[in-house]
């Protein structure tokens, strides 16, 4: 296997970066909306790591997901 010189990688990753897409203002809104959900879910995680009731932790998960996400489950919901 051939080494590739150091300015061969250089220009390899900043055709990388230049290469990402613009993203309208409505796509970077929900990029952001999606890590506020998910900014939203690690904390109800933690919240019953913790040992505080569940209940406890989905009414937080609700307010802090307010304006945020369909559902009073901040847009996920699944099995117990």
């Amino acid at each position: 296997m051939r080494k590739l010189p150091w300015i061969a990688l250089l220009a390899i990753g900043a055709s990388a970066v230049l290469a990402q897409p613009k993203l309208s203002d409505h796509a970077k809104k929900d990029i952001e909306r999606h890590r506020a959900m998910a900014v939203a879910h690690e904390e109800a995680a933690r919240c019953l790591e913790s040992g505080r009731p569940e209940a406890e932790c989905v009414k937080a998960l609700q307010q802090r997901c307010k304006g945020l996400a369909i559902g009073k489950y901040c847009g996920m919901k699944h099995e117990h």
